[in-house]
């Protein structure tokens, strides 16, 4: 968003997606890693089950990702800290999803649309960006749900389906991180490292300053790729 509880994914300066579930939030990166060999491709859509699909990012359905936004506030701060309070946040986001869809495109950057499937009501967003901090990271996962489609288990299968998206093609690392003191997120990116057996990365720590408040968050990785992750 520009750049976007917690995978900690759009890379407008200064703009991620990060990691946020209560909203949740899980992670915030500010320096670029160097661009390592990887196979491109455009973001395509992910179909989770009957109730769920991830669309990418676009400005067709910026309307609905701006009325889930309203509905978050100010709780979804903590997943797009780069929100600036003292302006109209509906131009920042729409700013954001046309430099994600472009950048989705050209296989950039990834974020998608959590969608009920049957009327596109969008229930959150999720995706990776390349603002990373820990060593050998290459993508940053973010994400951030609706405060009425919260504890559904939506957050749980969106990281799954992007991280084994992103896993189809080539072996990389994938960083997450989170607020220690806000639980839910915590809990739901424990859960994602220790099912697709990451670990923790001090490296990756850093201070993310949300509403005046600033706190140390803690980083994860994961590794994805062929034949890697839960089955």
């Amino acid at each position: 968003m520009k750049h976007i509880q917690g995978i900690k994914i759009l890379q407008m300066p200064g703009k991620n997606l990060v990691l946020n579930q209560r909203v949740t939030t899980a992670g915030l990166m500010r320096r670029s890693q160097p661009q390592r060999n990887m196979s491109r491709r455009a973001t395509s859509s992910i179909q989770i089950d009957e109730g769920l699909v991830l669309r990418p990012a676009s400005m067709s359905h910026v309307s609905e990702i701006i009325e889930a936004f309203e509905e978050t506030w100010p709780d979804v701060i903590r997943a797009m800290p780069w929100i600036n309070p003292d302006k109209e946040a509906n131009p920042q986001i729409r700013d954001f999803i046309e430099d994600t869809e472009r950048k989705g495109r050209a296989g950039m950057l990834h974020h998608w649309s959590m969608v009920r499937p049957w009327d596109g009501y969008v229930m959150g967003l999720v995706g990776f960006d390349r603002v990373t901090r820990s060593d050998d990271a290459v993508w940053n996962l973010g994400y951030w749900v609706r405060s009425s489609e919260q504890q559904h288990g939506i957050a749980r299968k969106s990281i799954d389906a992007v991280l084994h998206w992103l896993g189809k093609v080539d072996r990389v690392t994938v960083e997450l991180k989170v607020d220690p003191n806000n639980l839910p997120g915590k809990n739901t990116v424990l859960r994602a490292v220790r099912n697709w057996g990451g670990q923790r990365s001090v490296s990756g720590d850093v201070a993310i300053t949300v509403a005046g408040i600033r706190t140390l968050h803690e980083c994860h990785v994961i590794q994805v790729g062929p034949g890697l992750g839960p089955t």
